[in-house]
């Protein structure tokens, strides 16, 4: 990770905390990276630095008036102001992994080809703080190529129990 990302999630986590309900910015924020990842036009929009910085702070303004909170704007808001949208998705996850540390946890990502439910997240952030050695949070990515299963990332630790690596491992075994 770039020190430039790792400086931005830092001041973010102090704002954050100074301003508002952490783990609330936490999830607007992932909920934002989301949509601008998965919109070709609206990232491209706010990536457009021959756009002013005003222009690309309303329409992050007007996207999030009634849905996130006066901190997540601004902070949304400011990273696109400093011509940093590509990052964002960068930011994202280091601010998130920054507030996990802050809190003694580790960050796990965790792709699912469908949306876990409660029972599914609780059971599978047990599993992976046993094998942590400590408490865990995950950041959920729906991923329809993972097709069944789980795909776990932790620092480093790749835990793949997905039908794929399965199948896989049928196939090399035969």
């Amino acid at each position: 990770m770039s020190d430039r990302i790792s400086g931005y999630a830092e001041g973010l986590l102090a704002i954050a905390r100074a301003e508002g309900d952490v783990g609330q910015v936490k999830r607007e924020l992932q909920a934002v990276s989301d949509a601008v990842a998965g919109n070709d036009e609206l990232r491209t929009t706010l990536s457009n630095n021959l756009l002013p910085a005003a222009t690309r702070g309303q329409i992050v303004d007007d996207l999030l008036q009634s849905k996130a909170s006066n901190v997540t704007r601004a902070i949304v808001g400011m990273i696109v102001a400093a011509g940093r949208s590509a990052d964002l998705g960068g930011i994202v996850d280091a601010f998130g992994s920054a507030v996990a540390a802050d809190s003694g946890a580790s960050v796990a990502t965790v792709r699912t080809a469908v949306a876990l439910n409660d029972d599914q997240r609780s059971r599978l952030a047990q599993a992976l703080a046993s094998a942590a050695g400590g408490p865990v949070e995950l950041t959920e990515i729906v991923d329809p190529s993972v097709v069944g299963g789980v795909v776990a990332t932790m620092g480093d630790t790749v835990i793949d129990g997905s039908v794929r690596a399965r199948l896989n491992q049928i196939h090399e075994a035969l």
